[in-house]
């Protein structure tokens, strides 16, 4: 796991950014015990940390990747490094030393495509570039303005058996690269929206991409043939999410965001339920929202969704869609914003604070003590559809639901006043999109 020390720990009391280290740790599954610390010192100066942007996710928000030997991490303007699994420096690149915009930061992870890594270096280098896993060498560098705004992970799609293609969602557009030489092999319009906070899903050749500030949502089908690439738009929603990557269950997806899972049909984009949950702590920094940067994860037939108060919501997904649970992690004053991984019957959960692993009671954990014990705060009358709206008035409602709107519409805004703010010096003059691939 990533994550940093040394400056911009307390919002109140930054400290000195010269002290600033990115950390990638090591940790025992089993027991929890700490195994390695590797320690990157930053390369100044980086982005402030200030009453938003970084102080909102903090300055290793990357997740490390690995390829069962290796592991790779991405840390923005400190570059991308290579470790061996015993900690042991392998290599590391630069990927740029630029801000976004409204200086961000930024967050997308690398990826590995048989012996390329992947980064998207939006914030830093208006690029994407691939790194020969082996010895860190550049193999290919595209530039593209249409990264600003963007903060998600490109997902790598198998179009046929001789093809992958990166799929990514940008503002207002989806890309398809190819991933031996960062070439744009396709393009289409996607949400109206300015940023891209998610990463795009996929069902064999159909992606599916969601955006925030009410630009909705949109299923794509990736073609190819003898007569080129091509691409087909199957269904848009106005669906979208906040920060937040969807799922897709079997022919589901679900979206959790501003407190409400909303179930969609992935063929036809029809929404099929809503359920606000209930009890719904509000946390971090109110311009922003919640900050629910969380995803939720699918572990068998079960959902569960964190949010950053702590509150594990586990659903059990049927034809209906049922509340089991609400779990709440603790009631320390800690924040919960990275997406919970489930490895061998183990769930791993990060906090503000602590690294915690939930497991059954049949598995060969070691006991270790609590912080705290879960409580069960669900109601036995948890129903769909919002619920707390039920006496509402449904002038009240519209008012409501436009007040979120704006709040999207004010932040997407917010992004646009400080981009249009940076003068042609601050970026250099590239191309809207990566170069594409030959005919």
């Amino acid at each position: 796991m990533t994550c940093y020390s040394g400056y911009g720990i307390d919002r109140e009391n930054p400290g000195q950014m010269e002290n600033l280290v990115r950390n990638l740790v090591c940790i025992d599954l089993r027991t929890g015990a700490q195994l390695w610390q590797k320690d990157v010192p930053a390369s100044l100066p980086e982005d402030p940390y200030d009453k938003s942007g970084v102080s909102s996710h903090g300055y290793a928000s990357h997740t490390p990747v690995s390829d069962g030997n290796n592991v790779y991490c991405f840390f923005g303007k400190g570059g991308v490094h290579a470790f061996d699994l015993k900690g042991n420096d392998l290599w590391n690149a630069q990927a740029g030393q630029e801000s976004d915009p409204p200086r961000w930061g930024s967050s997308s992870s690398p990826i590995v495509h048989q012996n390329i890594v992947i980064v998207t270096a939006a914030a830093e280098s208006q690029s994407i570039i691939g790194f020969d896993k082996r010895t860190g060498e550049k193999l290919w560098q595209q530039y593209a303005t249409g990264l600003d705004g963007m903060w998600g992970t490109p997902t790598l799609v198998r179009v046929d058996e001789d093809r992958t293609d990166v799929v990514m969602l940008v503002a207002g557009e989806l890309w398809g690269l190819d991933p031996n030489s960062g070439r744009l092999r396709w393009f289409a319009n996607a949400t109206t929206s300015r940023q891209a906070y998610a990463s795009v899903i996929s069902q064999g050749r159909r992606v599916f991409a969601f955006s925030g500030a009410g630009a909705g949502s949109v299923a794509l089908d990736i073609r190819s043939g003898k007569d080129g690439n091509e691409t087909k738009i199957v269904w848009t929603s106005p669906v979208g999410t906040t920060y937040g990557t969807p799922v897709r269950y079997q022919s589901k997806l679900y979206v959790v965001s501003r407190g409400v899972l909303t179930t969609l049909s992935a063929n036809s984009g029809r929404r099929l339920e809503q359920i606000r949950l209930k009890n719904f702590k509000k946390t971090g920094n109110a311009r922003f929202g919640s900050l629910d940067y969380a995803s939720p994860v699918v572990v068998g037939d079960r959902l569960f969704y964190l949010n950053a108060g702590g509150q594990m919501y586990v659903f059990r997904l049927a034809d209906k869609t049922e509340l089991l649970a609400v779990n709440e992690m603790t009631r320390e004053n800690e924040t919960f914003w990275g997406t919970p991984a489930v490895s061998n019957g183990r769930m791993i959960v990060r906090s503000s604070k602590y690294l915690y692993c939930i497991a059954g009671t049949d598995g060969e954990m070691e006991q270790q003590e609590s912080p705290e014990k879960l409580v069960d705060l669900t109601n036995s009358d948890q129903s769909a559809i919002p619920s707390a709206d039920a006496a509402k008035s449904p002038g009240e409602k519209s008012r409501r639901r436009n007040a979120t709107e704006k709040q999207f519409q004010k932040d997407a805004a917010n992004y646009a006043d400080r981009s249009a703010s940076i003068t042609s010096d601050d970026r250099k003059a590239r191309p809207r999109r990566p170069i594409a691939v030959a005919d």
